[in-house]
């Protein structure tokens, strides 16, 4: 019964109408969750869709968590430990804890802990082939990904050590150099803090150039990883239906 209900709350399989209706019934739900944080005031029916919402994420998140050996194919006690410590288990949990009305009342000074409850829209990642395609993606191109996360950084340092030092009176802390250096390297640019001086906006249009090839290096790993996965996928399914024809 486990394996059914491991079956069910997973990523729907096709012809498997009960996994369906439960993907469309926690997307409804997410998305009515969500609803009362585009309102800055309250009332009774948003506290009625909060709660509701939060019993059927609690309900979920047992669900997710009865059927841990499953998630994670290992078949013992560690399996039902470790799944509570798993990025979505904690995403799962950080979107419950708002609904809850006790730790709600406690924290009720707290403005952050409203904002938690955004973290509901994330919940909807797992039940969206294209988003788990891309995170799987993204966990086989992590090597690469580090390198230019490591090089960005690097530059964003290095750039922001020197524009501190050019532009004495533009920039009061190092923290506003870095966060210029930041806008440059996206080639954002706010126009909050700027260079005043010739040195300065010539580092500012060097840091700018670079940004831009830094910044796509990572769009094109994604990119050509997420292609390669779904020709993968389209070989596999041509493979499948080959073999049930022949079969």
């Amino acid at each position: 019964m486990r394996k059914r209900l491991y079956e069910i709350i997973e990523v729907a399989k096709e012809g498997d109408v009960v996994s369906t209706v439960y993907d469309v019934l926690m997307l409804c739900t997410i998305v009515i969750s969500v609803i009362p944080l585009a309102f800055k005031s309250t009332n009774i029916v948003f506290q009625y869709m909060d709660a509701v919402s939060t019993v059927i994420f609690i309900i979920d998140y047992l669900f997710r968590w009865g059927t841990a050996d499953y998630k994670l194919g290992r078949k013992s006690v560690v399996s039902f430990l470790k799944y509570p410590l798993t990025p979505w288990a904690l995403i799962d949990l950080i979107s419950i804890l708002p609904g809850i009305t006790i730790l709600n009342n406690g924290f009720r000074l707290f403005r952050l802990f409203r904002i938690f409850r955004t973290f509901r829209v994330f919940k909807a990642f797992r039940y969206s082939k294209s988003i788990i395609i891309i995170v799987q993606v993204i966990r086989k191109s992590k090597d690469a990904l580090m390198a230019v996360c490591t090089l960005a950084l690097g530059y964003i340092v290095v750039s922001a050590l020197i524009v501190f030092n050019v532009e004495g009176d533009s920039f009061g802390t190092f923290f506003d150099a870095i966060y210029w250096a930041t806008v440059s390297l996206t080639t954002v640019g706010y126009g909050d803090i700027y260079p005043v001086t010739t040195a300065g906006r010539i580092i500012t249009m060097i840091s700018s150039i670079f940004g831009i090839a830094i910044v796509a290096l990572p769009a094109g790993i994604i990119t050509a990883g997420y292609m390669d996965a779904l020709n993968e996928e389209k070989d596999s399914k041509a493979k499948t239906d080959s073999d049930d024809q022949n079969g």
